[in-house]
């Protein structure tokens, strides 16, 4: 018996040396994560001059031997037509203003439902993740990207406004093939300015961030038309104003000019609507047969 209880005993401090050694692995990377973070302080007035999103798609470019393609204009903040503004809140983040950078509610749901139906959680990613990873990262599936995504996304909460963050993510997000920011998409797919854009047009310029290189607003197949119902449904109901008073209409930077391009840094229709506006699971894309 006592031999049996010293190998128990003996068992759990190994067991609890693992435990804390662990720990203390995860401390140390998350520590060195933090210190190795990029400083977002330029971006409280400076635009950036390309995105690892947009530099992975030069290297994928290169690697098919297809010539890069690379259209973006800056488009100040109070210069972007609020229906856009609207759409892209309805569709992507509609808390936005209320959260600190990461929706606890939407998460939460998310979890609730993967464990409900045995699969894999859905993305439940806010403005301030996407701009992260936009920016930043890379679409990999790797749980340590995720980590430090959710770093990048309180320092980005913490250095710059709320307007700021969603005026970055409007002048970089992927459009479309070559396409950054809605400007460029804008030009591309009606021949007109983002600050002119109808609900109509905006409401489907949002319903193609799902994935924005397979569904385009220009030739909108059937998920996107439907898409675009329910956003402007809910824009109508006035689901996720542009910004709430307190916040000012525009920001500093640039009012409309080019970003250089090679600058250093500085499927099936779902019958349930809320599937529609729904982050793809997992990963930047969402595939339709």
């Amino acid at each position: 018996m006592r031999r049996v209880a010293r190998r128990r005993s003996s068992r759990g401090a190994l067991v609890f040396r693992i435990v804390i050694g662990s720990l203390a692995i995860v401390y140390a990377c998350a520590a060195y994560s933090w210190l190795m973070l990029p400083d977002v302080r330029p971006l409280i007035a400076d635009p950036p001059a390309r995105t690892a999103f947009m530099d992975l798609r030069a290297t994928e470019a290169r690697a098919a031997d297809r010539p890069i393609r690379e259209e973006r204009r800056w488009l100040a903040f109070n210069r972007i037509a609020p229906t856009l503004r609207r759409a892209v809140l309805v569709a992507e983040d509609d808390a936005f203003w209320d959260h600190d950078g990461v929706d606890y509610r939407e998460l939460r749901a998310s979890f609730e439902a993967s464990l409900e139906d045995g699969t894999a959680m859905r993305g439940a990613s806010t403005i301030t993740q996407q701009l992260a990873k936009n920016l930043y990262l890379s679409p990999s599936r790797n749980p340590w990207r995720k980590v430090v995504e959710l770093m990048l996304t309180r320092r980005l909460e913490a250095e710059l406004s709320k307007t700021r963050i969603l005026e970055l993510y409007l002048n970089v997000v992927e459009w479309g093939d070559g396409l950054w920011g809605a400007e460029a998409a804008a030009r591309a797919y009606f021949g007109q300015s983002a600050s002119s854009l109808s609900a109509s047009q905006a409401a489907l310029m949002a319903g193609a961030l799902i994935n924005p290189r397979i569904y385009s607003p220009a030739s909108p197949n059937r998920r996107l038309v439907a898409r675009q119902r329910i956003i402007l449904g809910r824009m109508s109901r006035g689901v996720a104003a542009p910004a709430p008073p307190s916040l000012p209409a525009s920001t500093d930077g640039p009012s409309d000019r080019s970003l250089p391009v090679g600058a250093p840094p500085r499927a099936p229709i779902p019958t349930d609507p809320a599937d529609l506006l729904r982050p793809p699971a997992a990963t930047d894309v969402e595939r339709e047969p």
